[in-house]
């Protein structure tokens, strides 16, 4: 069963930093791309950014570029999201999503770690 378990979410003052962690299971990790989406308050969700399987090729949303960073540790079977300067815009559930074979958006979402910035 594939199972990814975020964590890391908590209520930060604009300008702070975060990191959040998917810690993964049930599937060869290193064999997909995985990504970070997110999902404020009365929005749609959103990607983030996201990280190949093969290259560690990575990919971000124009709001996010500079101040957020993905990583994986394949070792640990973990994502990772870096997140700086975080202003009260990046306020959002934060879900990581495992893609499908070749980028497929047919994968396996987690559930959601919570990341609230006061102002």
């Amino acid at each position: 069963e594939v199972q990814l378990q975020a964590s890391g979410g908590g209520l930060v003052q604009a300008g702070g930093s975060l990191r959040l962690s998917c810690a993964a299971s049930g599937f060869t990790f290193d064999d997909y791309a995985i990504g970070w989406f997110r999902q404020a308050p009365g929005k749609e969700r959103e990607g983030v950014s996201c990280i190949s399987s093969s290259d560690g090729s990575t990919y971000y949303a124009d709001s996010v570029k500079g101040r957020f960073t993905i990583s994986r540790d394949n070792a640990k079977n973990t994502l990772y999201l870096q997140m700086n300067s975080l202003k009260s815009e990046d306020t959002a559930v934060y879900y990581c999503f495992r893609y499908g074979s070749a980028w497929s958006q047919f994968g396996y979402w987690g559930q959601g770690t919570l990341v609230t910035v006061s102002s």
